[in-house]
């Protein structure tokens, strides 16, 4: 897959690309609702004989307008969007930097520049996809704005068993509730975040549960604070393990500015401080909790650690 980054105003021709079938959105998640644009905008291109191709832009939009509830934290960052698509076996990625300049373009501006000029000949995107500035245009007015110099496709919602719209929306609600195990439904794949193992206070050694302390890489929505089965992707391999995020009240009276990721790994014992690992969150097992002592406090991890592993057993 080719990245290229457009920053507005663009330099490229329309004789710079091939053909192409285009699916746009911003895609945070490349969630089951995404993957379906995503997956006709591939089959669109296989029967036409043209290249296949996804549009996004970065930073979220409601950053740069100053929108009461700004998406700062995502669900897919940057580099793993572009990973994920990429796995799709998509050939063009463009990336559009979102800037206020960029968001004034009229509709007509935005497809005459960024589809008709990048030599897009099929557009693919969801019913509710709107584009140009203060998003007037959508998928009702795209064929006026075409000028008919290419086709398009509108795909419908994809819901869940509960008839609730497939959604980054949605998905950002089930992570800030701890729903992580709703995930496969709606990503088609466990949600994952990706960090380095830094040092810590190396107090979880001392009984007997060393932890991996992880601080997060990037900008991910972070499950709240409590206990969970993870697995965790170390030099390629993975791991079962729990991880507790939150501020350790059995240690400490006074929060940190940000709850801390520590992951038991089971049967696991190597130093791997400073190596990149990647989280995999399964199921929320318990909320955080201050401990009289020690002796509680392993108790419950043992405990933990049992009902982990007998959920892995089971998936």
């Amino acid at each position: 897959m080719e990245l290229i980054r457009l920053n507005h105003p663009h330099g490229y021709k329309i004789e710079d690309f091939p053909a192409m079938a285009i699916a746009l959105g911003y895609f945070d998640g490349v969630h089951l609702g995404h993957q379906q644009v995503i997956m006709e905008a591939k089959k669109v291109a296989k029967t036409n004989g043209i290249k296949s191709a996804v549009m996004t832009f970065d930073p979220h939009p409601s950053v740069v307008l100053g929108k009461n509830v700004q998406h700062i934290e995502y669900i897919t960052p940057l580099e793993e969007k572009v990973r994920l698509i990429e796995e799709l076996g998509i050939d063009y990625l463009f990336v559009i930097t979102f800037t206020t300049e960029f968001s004034g373009l009229l509709p007509q501006q935005f497809v005459d520049h960024y589809i008709i000029g990048l030599n897009v000949q099929h557009v693919i995107a969801g019913f509710d996809y709107s584009y140009g500035k203060m998003g007037k245009g959508n998928m009702e007015t795209i064929q006026f704005h075409s000028r008919a110099k290419f086709h398009f496709t509108v795909v419908s919602k994809l819901s869940t068993s509960e008839n609730e719209k497939v959604s980054s929306t949605l998905i950002r609600g089930c992570l800030r509730d701890g729903k992580v195990d709703q995930m496969p439904h709606l990503l088609g794949r466990y949600y994952t975040t990706t960090g380095i193992v830094i040092n810590g206070e190396r107090r979880g050694r001392t009984i007997g549960f060393p932890t991996a302390n992880v601080q997060m890489e990037e900008d991910y929505i972070l499950p709240p604070i409590g206990v969970y089965a993870v697995k965790i992707k170390v030099n390629g391999k993975w791991h079962e393990g729990v991880c507790n995020v939150g501020y350790k009240p059995t240690f400490h009276e006074e929060k940190n500015a940000k709850p801390s990721i520590e992951v038991h790994i089971f049967h696991f014992s190597r130093e791997i401080y400073g190596e990149s690992v990647i989280i995999e969150w399964h199921l929320r097992l318990r909320n955080e909790q201050k401990f009289e002592g020690i002796e509680q406090l392993v108790a419950q991890i043992e405990k933990d650690k049992r009902e982990a592993i007998l959920h892995f057993e089971k998936n």
